[in-house]
């Protein structure tokens, strides 16, 4: 039997880490404390900087915690009203954010010889009384900021975006006054011309002067002859000459854009609707203008106006949003309504209704994304329609019959809401069976939602007189309120001191303290304790 064995393995270690480990040669001599020593010095040092970033990490925590403040929300009351002593009321109500606190405010004017923030006209060398035109915050109506201007005031229009610094138009006495909205302090101020007699509203123009500015375009009708004055948006400055947009009284304007973004100012006169391309208004503008090339075949070569819509019984004229670069433009005759295509002018439907008693209206009553149309039309025997139309084809989607007031009321609006619909509000008294003795000048708010359209939310209003009334989303994603400003005393400045009163209703509590009011279609099984919940648990979204 053959015993041997290979002598090899033993004699020579193993290679490639098989078997035994290889066994570590010893330190040189001098070379192990010091390699020691080294190890120690980098793990005091590692462990310093974990203190050290722990430190630091509790020190922010901290600081944030307890020492640097959080910024302080905002609280909104429910309602609120102040009432300011006054000579003249003055239908100008607007809502914007001027303290930047994402809450919206609200400006409006009365005229008086002190504001609210204790301001005389003697500190504008201005004669007592004078015109305030003031900024109240949306959350409880304190004074932000007042400006006193020269009497008597004509119109004022807030929301001009100019570089991204919004200012208010004031036409007062012999001037047009730019204040920025944000605390007052005068922009510019210009004189007015004795012989032109301006109109809102003021139209924002592209810039015309090459001065980084958008400018603005001011229309004054007159019998014989309406003229297009434009100014520098920065300076007030008047660029170039007045222009005559047509020798006859222009009823209504407002700019237009085409699919070729050319601008033109379209206007109303008891012919009809025609359009003027501002390239041949801006004739001196710095800035390149353009003609549509669909619109200048058909301009007229004469007058240089393009017909729009050729009719005498025009009454309104809206813009209708289709999308982000063309609008579609909504016309009331005295025989229907009518949508034209912003683009092509031909007709998108068309509406037989009966008087339309105000401007329409727009919402989102379904969910196609497209305004829908909210029209008041005259019904006789003392009633009225409310209808909504859909945007797309003009079918009626939704209407109710109610009484007329003997008064005037606002018009219809509406507040948008995350599910993509709208609350409608409007005013009016609906028919009671069990009283029918009901003065038609009792006037109530209705609040209408698409989810619930057999029911409407009622609630008592005012008995005073509405001079403006307005509707919004006053603090993103949380509350929209309406706001009314009304009056008692003399409507018109006869020098005769009355009283305005500017309040703010949050459409939340008002539908808690609302009754609902069941239609005669009604087969729902929900109680009024649901609808009402379900109203409360909708959300707001801002306006698009």
């Amino acid at each position: 039997m053959d015993n041997s064995t290979d002598p090899a393995p033993e004699a020579q270690p193993l290679k490639g880490g098989e078997g035994e480990a290889e066994v570590e040669a010893p330190p040189k001599k001098g070379q192990g404390c010091l390699s020691r020593t080294g190890f120690s010095s980098l793990s005091r040092w590692r462990t310093a900087a974990f203190f050290l970033s722990l430190f630091l990490c509790l020190t922010i925590v901290f600081a944030f915690s307890f020492i640097i403040p959080c910024p302080v929300r905002p609280v909104s009351l429910r309602t609120w009203e102040k009432t300011v002593p006054s000579f003249a009321q003055y239908d100008f109500l607007d809502i914007l954010d001027t303290n930047k606190d994402k809450v919206k405010d609200i400006l409006f004017a009365f005229k008086n010889s002190m504001g609210n923030l204790n301001t005389t006209c003697a500190n504008q060398s201005l004669p007592s009384p004078c015109v305030f035109l003031t900024a109240v915050t949306g959350t409880n109506g304190d004074p932000l900021w007042e400006r006193p201007l020269a009497a008597e005031l004509d119109w004022a229009q807030c929301g001009l975006e100019e570089q991204q610094m919004p200012v208010c138009l004031v036409s007062h006495s012999n001037l047009l006054t730019a204040l920025y909205f944000q605390n007052g302090t005068v922009r510019w101020q210009v004189p007015r011309s004795p012989e032109l007699s301006f109109k809102p509203p003021v139209l924002s123009v592209p810039d015309l002067d090459d001065d980084g500015v958008s400018d603005l375009a001011l229309v004054s009708p007159a019998q014989d002859e309406t003229k297009v004055v434009l100014l520098s948006g920065k300076t007030g400055k008047q660029l170039g000459s007045e222009a005559v947009l047509d020798q006859s009284l222009v009823l209504g304007y407002l700019l237009h854009r085409t699919k070729a973004s050319a601008h033109y100012l379209l206007f109303r006169k008891e012919s009809g609707v025609y359009g003027r391309a501002l390239k041949t208004i801006a004739t001196t503008a710095k800035t390149k203008l353009t003609e549509d090339p669909e619109w200048k075949k058909k301009t007229n070569a004469s007058t240089g106006n393009v017909p729009v819509y050729i009719s005498s019984s025009v009454q309104y004229l809206v813009k209708a949003t289709k999308g982000r670069s063309l609008e579609n433009l909504l016309l009331v005759t005295t025989e229907g309504m009518e949508m034209i295509d912003g683009q092509s002018l031909e007709t998108v439907w068309k509406v037989d209704t009966s008087t339309v008693l105000s401007e329409p209206s727009f919402g989102h009553y379904n969910k196609d994304g497209v305004y829908d149309v909210v029209i008041e039309r005259d019904s006789g025997n003392n009633t009225k329609k409310i209808t909504i139309l859909d945007g797309l084809s003009g079918a009626v989607l939704w209407e109710v019959k109610m009484a007329s007031q003997s008064r005037s009321s606002p018009r219809p609006t509406s507040v948008n809401t995350l599910d993509h619909r709208s609350v409608f509000i409007f005013w009016g008294k609906f028919p009671s069976d069990t009283n029918s003795t009901d003065s038609l000048s009792e006037r109530f708010l209705y609040m209408l939602h698409p989810s619930y359209s057999k029911v409407l939310l009622e609630k008592s209003g005012t008995d005073d007189h509405i001079i403006a009334f307005k509707a919004a989303l006053f603090e993103k994603g949380r509350h929209a309120c309406y706001v009314m400003l009304t009056g008692l005393g003399p409507a018109g400045d006869t020098g005769v001191e009355g009283q305005v009163t500017l309040s703010k209703h949050r459409l939340k509590e008002d539908m808690k303290n609302s009754t609902v009011l069941r239609l005669p279609d009604d087969t729902g099984s929900d109680s009024d304790q649901d609808i009402k919940e379900g109203f409360d648990r909708l959300r707001f979204d801002k306006d698009t």
